[in-house]
């Protein structure tokens, strides 16, 4: 149930998508609501259709003070490994907010470090605080729209379907095929299907 009162000037919303997947990049979105433009049919993302998430993303857009969204791709997420690439976006995101918020709400359990704000992790925030559910909705409409171009560059994975998560399909095309430059190669699945003609 998402609580309104945390629905307050200044107060950033955080959010990820695309942890998970063996492929295509993390997108990491930050959002300030504003407390006279409220937004119904905020929740999880993850529980919304993807009609009424695309029915959102323009409306978060429209009606929020401020948001950014950043993409960490999978060569950074390979650098970093994906922890430390979704806290990197995290701090991206706040950073490129057009207000600087005064505090930041982050879903789950961990905070980034050297934000310079205070901030608070929230497990199941995107459940409860509206200005991480609009984080996460932005943030997983706008990694789910890259996935769908990248299905058009590389058809053969399946991408538009599974978004680069690790299904039986997905992990068969990677067996096939092995790996294209949007996969995560430190991820083991992808690792142990590389080969030299496709490095």
């Amino acid at each position: 149930m998402i609580d309104p009162s945390w629905t307050v000037p200044g107060v950033a919303g955080v959010d990820e998508a695309g942890r998970g997947p063996l492929a295509g990049p993390v997108a990491v979105a930050a959002v300030i609501l504003d407390p006279a433009r409220r937004i119904d049919g905020l929740g999880d993302s993850k529980a919304l259709t993807e009609a009424r998430r695309e029915a959102l993303f323009p409306r978060i857009q429209s009606q929020a003070l401020a948001w950014s969204i950043m993409l960490v791709h999978a060569d950074e997420i390979d650098r970093l490994n994906i922890l430390q690439a979704t806290m990197t976006g995290m701090r991206r995101a706040v950073a490129a907010l057009a207000i600087a918020p005064s505090r930041v709400l982050v879903d789950g359990n961990r905070v980034p470090p050297g934000l310079g704000i205070a901030a608070e992790a929230i497990v199941k925030g995107d459940a409860k605080v509206a200005a991480i559910s609009a984080a996460s909705i932005l943030a997983k409409v706008a990694r789910d729209r890259w996935m769908r171009e990248l299905d058009a560059t590389h058809p053969e994975y399946g991408f538009a379907l599974h978004k680069g998560y690790p299904t039986p399909e997905h992990l068969e095309a990677l067996r096939r095929l092995g790996p294209c430059p949007a996969h995560r190669r430190s991820f083991a699945p992808v690792r142990a299907t590389q080969t030299p003609g496709l490095l």
